[in-house]
């Protein structure tokens, strides 16, 4: 099973212990839960001095979720676990609708603006907000598990990737001479392109292999972009024929592959964008931090039979990584970064026009959309327990998103806060 955090009364962290042990100190008057996500516990009592186990944070950095791993490098056990989901993309996507509004406004008959010069400089090592927003998610993470967990070290999986290798399979140099990570790049990037199943028959859950969209023996290149997976029967029954002889009849299947091959790395381009900085935040932790490659990775996952998932993932980054992990019963903890609001205090309709107000009041009767309640109804046509996360309003009525749906008309009597709102939301 899944460990429980625990400090002691000076809030110091102690050995996470197991689940029946946490419940045997929260029946006993022990302990108190310190906080819901991760479940913490605290000590009620003092305890004397007692040597705590030295546990690595390993984290698998992504562009879309982070995969974060505590593992005891000696036993092998994971003790925690986690998959964050970043908003990278939904900040690009604001701020894109954003800019849009704002020269909108700028072109219609408004009044004269006089240009300024560009003299805003950037700062050295500046990055888009939607990049910075990923490392400071996993910066916010990283510092909460220390302050709760003995972490002594740390991993991080430094190169994914290498774009640069897989546009021009012919680079020089000595890096790129030597080892077999190019292999590893080019493959390991098709399988996520191509979603690891057959571009030409979506079969999976079988050998795939490297096929030349435009064949070889035609003048086709090497270039990522004319790379895509295909098994064994089909890359036979393809042979030397060009992709729009070999899908005719297909023409569905033609222009979605031509549309993949041709997608944009987005995706690489961030991970590999945010990477150093990303060391950079670690390393300011004080913590010795180990890196390792995407290769490293997959070896340490392949070797040990393991599925591939965002926290597995992390739980093998680097050489220190033990002949043997422990993973069973661990359920990793979905975190989802959803920010804490806007600051727009007028909302626009599609068209940039003022549709209507935003209160400047954010909190109603000691609560706040997003806190994460527990309402218990005794009178009414709602009678029951409700746990989950609340919208507030001004009259008091509140509505509570349970995992069974929607409950709305919820008075804010009845309503106790377990966890407040920090701009994430969580599921397990």
């Amino acid at each position: 099973m899944s460990k429980v955090l625990v400090i002691d009364t000076s809030l110091r962290p102690l050995d996470p212990i197991h689940p029946a042990q946490a419940r045997q100190l929260l029946r006993n008057g022990k302990a108190a839960i310190f906080r819901r996500f991760p479940f913490t516990l605290i000590l009620k009592q003092a305890r004397p001095e007692t040597s705590v186990q030295p546990l690595r944070i390993k984290i698998d950095p992504g562009a879309k979720k982070t995969g974060i791993a505590i593992v005891n490098d000696i036993t092998g056990i994971v003790v925690f676990a986690a998959e964050l989901q970043h908003r990278g993309f939904a900040i690009r996507e604001s701020l894109t609708s954003r800019r849009q509004l704002r020269r909108s406004r700028r072109n219609r008959k408004t009044r004269y603006r006089q240009p300024r010069f560009d003299n805003r400089k950037r700062s050295n090592g500046w990055l888009a907000p939607s990049l910075m927003s990923r490392i400071h998610n996993i910066e916010t993470w990283v510092k909460k598990l220390i302050q709760l967990v003995p972490i002594t070290a740390m991993s991080q999986e430094l190169v994914r990737f290498d774009t640069q290798l897989m546009q021009n399979p012919d680079i020089q140099g000595k890096e790129y001479q030597q080892g077999t990570l190019a292999g590893y790049e080019t493959r390991e990037y098709l399988l996520e392109k191509f979603g690891r199943k057959c571009a030409y028959c979506d079969k999976q859950d079988l050998p795939l292999q490297i096929e030349h969209i435009a064949p070889r023996a035609k003048g086709g290149s090497n270039r990522i972009s004319n790379l895509a997976l295909s098994c064994e029967k089909c890359n036979l029954k393809k042979g030397t024929k060009d992709i729009k002889e070999f899908l005719k009849k297909d023409p569905v299947r033609l222009k979605k592959i031509e549309a993949q091959a041709k997608k944009p790395l987005a995706d690489t381009a961030a991970v590999n964008a945010a990477r150093f900085k990303l060391l950079e935040v670690l390393k300011s932790t004080g913590l010795p931090v180990e890196t390792g490659s995407g290769g490293l990775t997959k070896f340490n996952r392949t070797r040990q039979n393991l599925e591939k998932t965002h926290w597995i993932d992390a739980a093998v980054v680097g050489k220190s990584t033990p002949e043997k992990l422990i993973i069973s019963c661990v359920k990793p903890l979905s975190i989802q970064a959803v920010g804490h609001g806007s600051r727009q205090s007028c909302r626009t309709n599609k068209y940039g026009f003022p549709s209507r107000h935003v209160p400047r009041e954010k909190i109603h009767f000691g609560f706040q959309t997003g806190d994460i309640v527990k309402a218990v109804v005794k009178t009414g046509k709602k009678v029951g327990t409700y746990v989950g996360k609340v919208a507030v309003r001004s009259s008091g009525s509140f509505n509570i998103s349970t995992k069974n749906g929607l409950v709305q008309g919820i008075s804010h009597k009845f309503c106790k806060r377990i966890h407040a709102k920090h701009g994430y939301s969580y599921a397990v």
